[in-house]
C-alpha cells in the first residue's frame, strides 16, 4: 500500500500531538480522580449545583457505561455521566460533570457559538466522509481520462475540499464552546463553594488536558485539508 510521502509530513505532526493529549487526559483523569473533593460532591451533585447557581431548570442528569464518555444532548436535554463521574465525589469527577452542566447552560442562555456547532453538525457529519471520497473519486477520474474527464475529476476534487473543510469549520467553532463550557464551570464551582481553590486547580488541570484534544482535533482537520488544497491541481492538462 503506497503512502504519500507528503501526506505522512502534514499528518505525523497532528498525530503526535493528538497522542499526546490523550494521554495528558487520562493522567491527569486518573490522578484527580484519586483525590477526594473536601465537599464530599459526587459529580451528579455538582452538575445540579452548576445548573442552578446559573438559574437553568428541568435537565436530567443520568448515568452513562464507558470511561471518560460525559456528554450533554441537547434534544433530550439530558446530561450523562460515565460511571467514575456521576456517582463518585473526586476533584475529576465534579470537574468533568460541571463542564458538561455548562454545555447545559450554554443552550439554556442561547450561547451563539454553540447555536452554530449545532447548526452545522448535518453538515459536518456529511462532510467528513463524502469529502474524501469526492477527492479519490476525483483523483483517479482526473489522472486516468483524458481532458473532459481531468476537469470533471478536478471538480469532484475541489467539491471534496469544500466539503472537508466543514470539518474543520466544524472543530474551529467546537474549540471555543469547550474553553467556555469549561469556564462557566469552574466560576459556578468557585462561587458555589463546592471546589476550594487548590481544588480548582486540580479539577482545571483536568479540563484543560481535555482541551487539549480539541486542539489536536482542529489541528489534524487543518492539515488534512492542507494536505488535499495542496495535492489539488486545476491546471488544464492538454
Amino acid at each position: 500500500m503506497f503512502i504519500d510521502p507528503l501526506y505522512l509530513v502534514f499528518i505525523i505532526p497532528a498525530f503526535l500531538l493528538g497522542l499526546v493529549a490523550q494521554i495528558l487526559v487520562k493522567s491527569r483523569y486518573k490522578k484527580y480522580s484519586k483525590v477526594i473533593s473536601r465537599s464530599g460532591m459526587t459529580g451528579a451533585q455538582a452538575a445540579q449545583t452548576v445548573l442552578s447557581v446559573n438559574g437553568v431548570s428541568g435537565v436530567g442528569i443520568g448515568s452513562i457505561a464507558g470511561e471518560l464518555t460525559d456528554n450533554y444532548n441537547p434534544q433530550t436535554n439530558i446530561i450523562s455521566l460515565s460511571q467514575g463521574v456521576h456517582s463518585e465525589n473526586s476533584i475529576a469527577a465534579v470537574g468533568i460533570a460541571a463542564h458538561e452542566a455548562g454545555h447545559a447552560v450554554q443552550h439554556a442562555q442561547g450561547y451563539s457559538p454553540i447555536k452554530i456547532r449545532t447548526a452545522i453538525i448535518p453538515v459536518c457529519k456529511f462532510g467528513s466522509w463524502l469529502g474524501p471520497i469526492l477527492i479519490i473519486v476525483g483523483s483517479i477520474i482526473a489522472y486516468s481520462a483524458g481532458k473532459a474527464g481531468y476537469r470533471i475529476g478536478n471538480f469532484l476534487y475541489l467539491a471534496g475540499i469544500i466539503l472537508f473543510a466543514t470539518v474543520a469549520l466544524f472543530q474551529l467553532v467546537t474549540l471555543p464552546v469547550e474553553i467556555n463550557a469549561s469556564r462557566r464551570a469552574m466560576r459556578a464551582l468557585e462561587s458555589s463553594g463546592t471546589l476550594e481553590s487548590d481544588e480548582l486547580k486540580g479539577a482545571g488541570k483536568v479540563l484543560t488536558a481535555a482541551a487539549l484534544t480539541y486542539v489536536a482535533a482542529l489541528f489534524t482537520s487543518i492539515m488534512t485539508l492542507l494536505y488535499y488544497i495542496i495535492r489539488f491541481s486545476p491546471s488544464r492538462r492538454d
